[in-house]
């Protein structure tokens, strides 16, 4: 996020938020405690206390990029040719899923067509998502939380970059 975009919706610069920060003794806050700083004291709106929160967070070494509270998290999407209903069937159902997936979870809650919530094999947390763009295509994202390190994170955004890769290979 450029220091522009940040003073246009804050009022202050990175360089600005990082100083007050220091000085307000954010190092030593929980997140909780900085959000609510940002919130109480400077009126900065929802979205942008954490945008805040996180960024100084990762400047001063208190939180590795994709972490959060219960763990890291990734993300990786793909925007493949073939409709939503196609796309959550080749995610849904067994049979196809196999075709392009070698693995083993619990789905917890399926909304057809729109999410699946998945327990992974290692009792992490995987959201999928399906979103309609245009004719014949749809995005599917792939959000994988509570992951324990840094290097799990890693480990799991190319397992599911070369996942939706071979999803896209098999249903388009």
């Amino acid at each position: 996020m450029s220091d522009e975009a940040v003073e246009a919706k804050t009022g202050k610069n990175w360089s600005r938020w990082f100083k007050h920060l220091d000085a307000a003794g954010a190092k030593k806050m929980t997140h909780q405690e900085i959000v609510a700083h940002l919130r109480d004291k400077h009126d900065v709106r929802p979205w942008w206390t954490q945008m805040v929160a996180v960024t100084y967070e990762q400047a001063r070494g208190l939180r590795e990029k994709h972490e959060k509270p219960g763990g890291f998290e990734i993300s990786v999407s793909r925007t493949i040719g073939a409709r939503v209903a196609k796309g959550f069937k080749a995610w849904a159902d067994e049979k196809s899923r196999k075709r392009w997936l070698p693995a083993s979870f619990t789905v917890r809650k399926a909304t057809t067509n729109k999410t699946l919530r998945i327990t992974w094999e290692d009792d992490s947390s995987l959201a999928v998502g399906f979103y309609p763009k245009g004719s014949g295509k749809c995005q599917v994202v792939a959000q994988h939380g509570k992951l324990k390190d840094a290097k799990a994170g890693a480990k799991m955004k190319k397992y599911w970059s070369d996942a939706l890769d071979r999803l896209q290979e098999t249903i388009e």
